[in-house]
């Protein structure tokens, strides 16, 4: 089918490529030149602006939005609805938080035309084994998008999820889930460079938990990998960013009053990695040596 692709990042790249493999026609643009033109070189069609797409494409268009979550998608949505008529449908590809996802779609609503939210799991290897795609939207705009889908998706790896908003919603707290296994593989292989009597190979002790381990899975595989090309991780430092995700399924927690303690904890586990020297620990180093004579390293 014919697909409008606008951001060319690490995602819409790699997701225009995997779509014209499968022989779908896709038109692309970008704030980067030299990214519609590496795509245009590779068989897609290239296009300056956003209307140009729009006006390569035949109806019903389907317009799909790779750009960052915020104020980026904000303005891109409005334009292209703009451009569109009834019956089109824009899919919505970025990290965005739910609820503006569910307003977009009553604007879209009002102009005839239909919003498919999909969040999308798969990151710089979906080019080659897929991406997991968690659709949100009406039924109707959800087939008429479902090739595209389909092409993206590894096996059963795409789903009709709900109605509008659903489809980020279901990633938000797929994105939560994610900060706890992380950072419950971080704090077992601390464990486990700690053990006091050697020093244990934690690159194959990640890679015999690979194999029919209750712990086994994807991130393990690629803590393996990780591990094989540096088995100290010396030359990485502890600092671990959040992408918003994570914070907006707390914040949903808070919000709807869910006991969610652990991707909670991994969350502010995130934000104390940023910190080179703690003003919290100072203040509990102070305390211990005020009442019980604790040692206190010098600064």
């Amino acid at each position: 089918m014919h697909l409008g692709m606008v951001g060319l990042g690490r995602m819409g790249a790699n997701m225009t490529r995997r779509l014209m493999r499968d022989g779908h026609t896709v038109v692309v643009t970008d704030l980067d030149e030299n990214s519609v033109n590496a795509l245009a070189d590779e068989g897609a069609t290239g296009a300056s602006s956003l209307s140009e797409l729009i006006g390569a494409l035949p109806g019903p268009r389907v317009v799909w939005l790779m750009v960052p979550s915020g104020d980026a998608t904000e303005a891109v949505f409005k334009e292209a609805l703009a451009h569109l008529a009834q019956g089109d449908v824009i899919v919505d590809g970025s990290n965005s938080h739910f609820t503006d996802t569910m307003r977009r779609g009553r604007e879209a609503d009002r102009e005839g035309v239909r919003l498919v939210d999909a969040g999308v799991s798969g990151g710089v290897w979906g080019l080659k084994v897929g991406y997991n795609i968690m659709a949100g939207g009406e039924r109707s705009a959800f087939e008429l998008v479902e090739p595209v889908l389909a092409t993206l998706a590894p096996e059963n790896g795409y789903a009709h999820v709900g109605p509008v908003g659903a489809g980020h919603f279901v990633k938000m707290v797929h994105n939560g889930i994610e900060y706890g296994l992380l950072q419950a593989y971080g704090e077992g292989f601390e464990a486990l460079a700690a053990y006091p009597d050697a020093e244990l190979d934690l690159h194959a002790i990640a890679a015999l938990w690979t194999h029919g381990a209750v712990v086994r899975s994807w991130l393990l595989e690629l803590l393996v990998a990780a591990l094989g090309n540096d088995p100290k991780l010396a030359g990485i430092q502890g600092y671990v960013d959040d992408s918003g995700m994570g914070r907006w399924t707390v914040d949903y927690a808070v919000d709807q009053a869910l006991p969610l303690p652990a991707i909670t904890a991994s969350l502010y586990a995130r934000f104390a990695s940023r910190q080179q020297d703690s003003f919290a620990a100072k203040v509990v180093a102070a305390l211990r040596n005020q009442f019980g004579g604790h040692p206190v390293k010098e600064a």
